[in-house]
């Protein structure tokens, strides 16, 4: 296993060690309100300075983006870049709700190198270096080998910071689910990314995503061999925020019936 990555999982079980412990406790929490529906508490906090610290004590010299702390003075420039997300699903979290993780992803150059996504609910730790595959557990995993459209069950996040894209998403939806078997909103994009990964799932599609709730998500699903692209099937989805990921067997389909009027 790659150093890197083995650095990233001992961080993502430590913030998941705190946010299982918080778990047990969540009446005590203190939640500040970040903006309209996005609720920020100790423990994204807590999670993301372990998970820095962790990571810095190795690479003193990499730069983070995390969603609490933003980014650090040298990201822009920087060669390696981590992103985190210490809790994504904090308003399941919140709520008692057991959908939400912790997402690591290193960025190096530009490119997307290392991924670890850990759902300490069910103790499932997906993992995947560039070049190398995905993992669930050590497990080998792939995206899955359904070929229609009709028969998948696709994954997606409604826009819930910002309702001036709320009317366009609601057509896409109305569009995806006439055309699938079934579509699932859990709640925490990047478990839903390593879900299409593991073939739980046929697709993902969301918009007005950050870049830490992709950049893990994003490598998993490419490394267990399926696609990742912006809604035009191109490459600015961690810019835009606007993800589909599907085995590439959907993820014409899933494009088609996104980008249908």
């Amino acid at each position: 296993m790659h150093p890197m990555l083995n650095t990233a999982i001992k961080a993502a079980r430590k913030a998941g060690s705190i946010i299982t412990r918080a778990s047990s406790d969540l009446d005590r929490l203190t939640v500040r309100r970040k903006a309209h529906n996005d609720f920020v508490s100790e423990v994204d906090h807590a999670a993301e300075d372990a998970i820095i610290r962790t990571l810095r004590d190795a690479y003193p010299s990499h730069a983070f983006l995390g969603e609490e702390s933003g980014s650090s003075a040298k990201a822009a420039e920087a060669e390696h870049l981590w992103i985190i997300d210490p809790l994504d699903g904090t308003t399941n979290f919140l709520h008692g709700f057991p959908q939400y993780c912790v997402s690591i992803a290193l960025r190096h150059k530009g490119v997307l190198q290392q991924a670890v996504v850990f759902d300490p609910n069910r103790n499932e730790l997906f993992t995947a270096t560039r070049g190398a595959g995905a993992f669930m557990n050590d497990r080998r995993i792939r995206v899955s080998g359904l070929d229609k459209l009709e028969d998948a069950l696709i994954g997606t996040g409604f826009p819930f910071r910002e309702f001036a894209h709320f009317d366009e998403y609601m057509r896409m939806f109305g569009n995806v689910t006439r055309r699938c078997a079934g579509v699932r909103r859990p709640g925490s994009a990047a478990l839903d990314l390593a879900w299409v990964a593991a073939g739980r799932t046929d697709g993902f599609w969301e918009m007005g995503l950050s870049p830490w709730d992709m950049a893990g998500g994003a490598l998993l699903v490419r490394e267990a061999g399926g696609m990742v692209g912006d809604f035009e099937g191109g490459e600015t989805f961690m810019e835009s925020g606007r993800i589909v990921a599907a085995n590439p067997k959907v993820f014409a389909g899933l494009l088609q019936a996104i980008a249908a009027r």
